[in-house]
């Protein structure tokens, strides 16, 4: 794993889309993986911008996000087909028919988690996916469990997840209890992964995932450990927890981690 640090908030997210606007001009025709949540808003902003005001084409790329919510509408504002629609699709270039998101409304949750699976592996490997990380660990929504689920899966939210969640839909009971996600499979076979953090309530799970050698299911991020290809880009405030280390003003910082397998 490879260690950015940036200042704050807006520093991260810019780092974050300029790692994925150089990718798009260098191959216009890439495949990205999405994530959804409040990370990946400043990330989606910067690139907007950069479609608007430097021309960055997305008419040849194609996505793919990594969940749904079961049960709502694409229309529901929270859905993540409405997330995607009205923080990114919507303002840049990119073709609907090369953007591709999970049915939670699906009236077979397992058939449109093969139809998913398949149409995943028609593109071949995703070029670089973005994730974010669930304070227990959990990437897209694959949560703690007994073992690592590979291929595409129904998955029942954790109440960490829940609880975490329902500062979008106004309480807890409002919010969903499963969810589609991309398996760890899906995730592992990208080419390049970038995983995104910000914010001290995150710092304790970054550390873990950092300087911990463990790679279990309990901690789902762990198994980013076996990936040739991770960078994890977080903010001062997590940076200044690890390793003990206190004063990380630098934001330029890029600091190998040299405890993984």
């Amino acid at each position: 794993m490879k260690l950015l640090i940036e200042k704050d908030y807006i520093s991260l997210s810019k780092r974050a889309a300029g790692i994925f606007s150089a990718l798009v001009k260098e191959k216009p025709d890439c495949v990205l993986g999405l994530a959804t949540g409040s990370t990946p808003l400043g990330i989606y902003q910067e690139l907007i911008r950069m479609g608007q005001t430097e021309g960055l084409d997305f008419s040849r790329v194609k996505t793919f996000n990594l969940d749904e919510y079961c049960g709502l509408a694409k229309s529901d504002p929270q859905s993540y087909h409405y997330y995607m629609w009205t923080n990114f699709f919507s303002q840049v270039n990119i073709k609907l028919e090369n953007t591709f998101i999970p049915d939670g409304q699906s009236e077979n949750a397992e058939v449109e988690c093969e139809r998913y699976d398949q149409a995943l592996k028609a593109q071949g490997e995703v070029d670089l996916q973005l994730l974010g990380l669930g304070e227990n660990g959990h990437i897209g929504f694959n949560e703690p469990g007994e073992e690592f689920i590979l291929d595409t899966h129904v998955v029942k939210l954790s109440q960490n997840t829940i609880k975490a969640n329902s500062r979008f839909f106004g309480s807890v009971e409002k919010v969903p209890q499963y969810a589609i996600t991309m398996g760890i499979g899906g995730i592992m076979r990208a080419k390049k992964i970038l995983l995104v953090v910000s914010g001290k309530n995150k710092a304790t799970i970054v550390k873990k995932l950092m300087n911990d050698r463990t790679i279990s299911s309990k901690v789902p991020a762990s198994i980013l450990r076996l990936h040739h290809d991770v960078t994890v880009l977080v903010d001062a405030e997590i940076a200044a927890v690890l390793g003990g280390k206190d004063n990380y003003e630098d934001a330029n910082q890029e600091l190998p981690y040299c405890n993984t397998i």
